[in-house]
């Protein structure tokens, strides 16, 4: 095997062997572990090699009082408060394989369709950071708009991969960006900082059921055209 046909492989086992994580393990990830992991994310491309996202990462206490902070707040101001728009619906395909994820999620907890309320507790639990001992709040500069964002979502695409590689489960929360306003009071960013999204990280409980199945991908030919 040549070494280009051995990163090809690696890269294919990180990606496809990375999975969301929804119940982590206490302990935390050692600092040089995390410095590592960001160093590799660092190289991610960027437009006009702006480099525009900032991390703040959180571990021990401080973890406990931001995940305290932020139930309470969700609780109390459930409204949603982004930086960014969400989508305004999902249709055809997209619809579908949304619909089959939460299904798959419920089915692995034994969640019945009609269970609202336990539906709600697990989305609640985005908030709870899924136990998880560190969280990354991904931000970039308003004035850099639609592009900013994309750079931060090649970003975080890149340290989901690099945590993969050191072991490190990850969780990449959309629903963190619900209460951007929050946040930036929280850690003290300036109003020119956009929330992006938030990675909850550490080691996952392999033996919790809601980790134990994998979303599907589209085959390749569903989305590629070549002309």
């Amino acid at each position: 095997m040549t070494a280009q046909n051995a990163d090809a492989d690696t890269l294919r086992r990180l990606v496809f062997g990375r999975a969301t994580c929804r119940a982590y393990l206490p302990g935390p990830v050692p600092e040089d572990v995390i410095r590592s992991i960001v160093d590799v994310a660092r190289g991610t491309a960027s437009w006009c090699n702006t480099q525009p996202w900032d991390l703040v990462v959180t571990s021990g206490e401080s973890t406990d009082r931001f995940r305290d902070a932020l139930m309470e707040q969700a609780r109390q101001h459930p409204a949603l408060d982004s930086d960014f728009a969400f989508p305004d619906e999902y249709r055809g395909v997209y619809l579908n394989r949304r619909r089959r994820s939460g299904l798959q999620l419920y089915e692995a907890l034994g969640i019945a369709r009609g269970d609202k309320e336990r539906r709600n507790a697990q989305s609640f639990e985005n908030f709870r950071l899924f136990g998880a001992p560190h969280v990354a709040i991904v931000t970039v500069p308003q004035e850099l708009g639609t592009y900013g964002a994309v750079d931060a979502g090649g970003f975080v695409g890149t340290f989901l991969l690099s945590a993969q590689a050191h072991g490190v489960a990850t969780t990449p929360q959309a629903a963190l960006a619900m209460q951007s306003g929050f946040i930036r009071r929280y850690f003290g960013m300036p109003e020119g900082r956009k929330v992006v999204c938030g990675i909850s990280f550490g080691y996952a409980d392999t033996a919790h059921p809601v980790n134990g199945y994998r979303t599907e991908r589209a085959g390749v030919d569903d989305f590629l055209r070549l002309v």
